[in-house]
């Protein structure tokens, strides 16, 4: 098989599994990628789209005020392509890490820029929740952080899971960007040492790994959808 590959894929071979760029090290940071800003920006996107759904006019605790204000920080967050979010927010980015390069670095603006597309994703999610479910709640004397515990984030986890699919898959895809700006990654396997260098083996390979990221998100995430929704 490796004298296959080294006779075939010689780009792909020459680079090997560890070093600084090797095959191993890339998945490595594309995972780490995609899982650091998935917790950072999962939780803030999270704490959003809970906050969209309570402070509706017709949410358990409206208000008008901090409706429209998450509301603009959310739609005004999608609006901002990721590529000028990265330029945006280096200095924040700066601050936070002590560097504007690499992986640890990457995590501020893919934290950012995935968090508005979770929150409004879990905004739908959750509207999706009966509201008699939660006007029962209220008459047995549930608190808020009840309601919002037990009526919508239990009932809605499966929709949660579907949509928590998607974000990781978008993830996914901003990492790869995030690569190809220097944060590493198969990102930067793929253009810089693959397309860049003219490396066709090396950038088709990479591309591969990065749709089997994919596939196989998507396929944990149906699985988890399918149990919660019968449960």
């Amino acid at each position: 098989m490796l004298e296959w590959i080294q006779t075939n894929l010689p780009g792909v071979y020459s680079l090997g599994w560890g070093g600084d760029s090797g095959w191993g090290t890339s998945i490595a940071q594309t995972l780490y990628m995609t899982l650091g800003a998935a917790v950072f920006g999962g939780l803030l996107g999270l704490a959003f789209g809970i906050g969209l759904v309570i402070t509706d006019e017709h949410g358990i605790r409206a208000n008008r005020t901090v409706f429209e204000i998450l509301d603009k920080v959310v739609s005004i967050g999608r609006a901002i392509p990721f590529i000028i979010m990265v330029v945006v927010f280096s200095p924040l980015t700066q601050l936070i890490t002590g560097t504007t390069i690499g992986t640890t670095a990457a995590l501020v603006p893919l934290s950012l820029g995935v968090f508005p597309f979770y929150a409004r994703q879990v905004q739908v999610a959750l509207l999706g929740v009966s509201d008699g479910k939660v006007e029962a709640a209220r008459s047995f004397g549930a608190s808020n952080w009840d309601i919002i515990h037990d009526v919508y984030l239990r009932e809605g986890r499966s929709e949660l899971v579907r949509v928590s699919t998607v974000t990781m898959i978008s993830l996914v895809g901003l990492t790869a960007m995030a690569g190809a700006i220097g944060a590493g990654g198969l990102g930067t396997t793929a253009i810089v040492t693959g397309y860049q260098r003219f490396q066709n083996d090396v950038m088709w390979t990479a591309t591969i790994l990065i749709l089997l990221f994919i596939v196989l998100i998507q396929f944990v995430g149906d699985l988890i959808a399918r149990h919660y929704s019968h449960h």
